[in-house]
């Protein structure tokens, strides 16, 4: 006989069957990031979404984001420490004040799950909760029976399944020299007007931007072919500008655009970038809030030095690096 005393005694062990509820979909969320190859628990990903939300966080700061206790927040940190991921400071006036930042490998990870493991577990868990209605303990007994039918891990690899195939990334050839020009001159010659520095680079992206020490890289969309592409341009000792980012009107819906730049400020961390900038014009809306969103600010020291080397640039942006 099937027995389940925290069923029985309803309303009497709520606390317990939320916390075996709760248990059950860290099991089930600790599957999901083995299988992505992230080497953290369920548990330790609010702390390094906050830091990646917000940036550097006290202790306290962290405390009050994710509604943990203290030692909570401190044992996570000391975990994530470990692992490379995150670092903490002193105060130099307070030495009992500590900072907790992401280092380079904690925010190469964070963007990593940003794009590509929190939607789907975030769909997942919308799918787990659709339809709840009633009493909460009949709540709760609904998603403890979709549970059993299918954890919340297969659902999360039924969502990867219907999602739209996966976009690719490939480095620079001189085979997709052409397309790397003419991705890029169908955008600007929409919006503007080729200039005598774009026609440097876009036919002469190897002497331009590959040999000087920068990267290109393009973005394929399955069933579709290359979509977009992004180049790093090296201007100085550990600078970077981001340039000659365009993304065909097929790629639309399937944020390759995101993609792409995710991926490009990656490859600016691997290449040692201290200061990565890009620069653009208020036409380019769309582009502007990408950036934003992605950590990119307005910078009027960034205009004022390499303003003047478009006509059509009235904004400049330099990368916020996690701290």
């Amino acid at each position: 006989m099937s027995r389940d005393v925290l069923v029985e005694f309803g309303a009497v062990f709520l606390s317990s069957r939320l916390k075996r509820l709760a248990e059950r979909m860290q099991s089930d969320a600790a599957s999901v990031l083995r299988n992505a190859g992230v080497p953290i628990q369920p548990g330790q990903m609010p702390l390094l979404a906050a830091l990646d939300r917000y940036g550097p966080l006290t202790v306290g700061d962290a405390v009050e984001a994710l509604g943990v206790s203290q030692p909570a927040v401190t044992r996570t940190v000391n975990a994530l420490v470990a692992l490379d991921l995150v670092a903490v400071t002193r105060d130099h006036k307070d030495q009992r004040q500590k900072t907790i930042t992401l280092t380079a490998s904690g925010a190469a990870l964070a963007e990593r799950a940003r794009v590509a493991l929190w939607p789907q577990v975030g769909a997942a868990a919308v799918e787990l909760c659709e339809g709840l209605a009633g009493p909460l303990l009949d709540q709760i007994a609904t998603l403890e029976h979709r549970l059993a039918e299918q954890p919340l891990d297969a659902r999360v690899a039924a969502v990867m399944a219907r999602a739209t195939p996966p976009l690719v990334l490939h480095e620079f050839t001189d085979e997709l020299a052409p397309v790397f020009h003419d991705i890029n001159a169908e955008w600007i010659e929409t919006m503007f007007a080729l200039e005598n520095t774009d026609r440097d680079v876009l036919q002469n992206p190897r002497e331009r931007i590959i040999t000087p020490g920068g990267a290109i890289l393009f973005v394929e969309a399955p069933g579709v072919g290359i979509v977009g592409t992004c180049a790093l341009q090296k201007t100085g000792e550990h600078q970077f500008e981001l340039t000659k980012m365009g993304v065909s009107a097929a790629a639309r819906g399937r944020k390759a655009g995101e993609f792409l730049l995710v991926a490009m400020i990656a490859r600016a961390r691997e290449m040692g970038a201290e200061t990565l900038y890009l620069l653009t014009s208020r036409k380019c809306a769309a582009a502007i809030h990408l950036y934003g969103k992605l950590g990119f600010e307005h910078d009027a020291d960034i205009m004022a030095r390499y303003g003047a080397r478009y006509a059509r640039c009235d904004v400049a942006m330099r990368y916020r690096w996690p701290a």
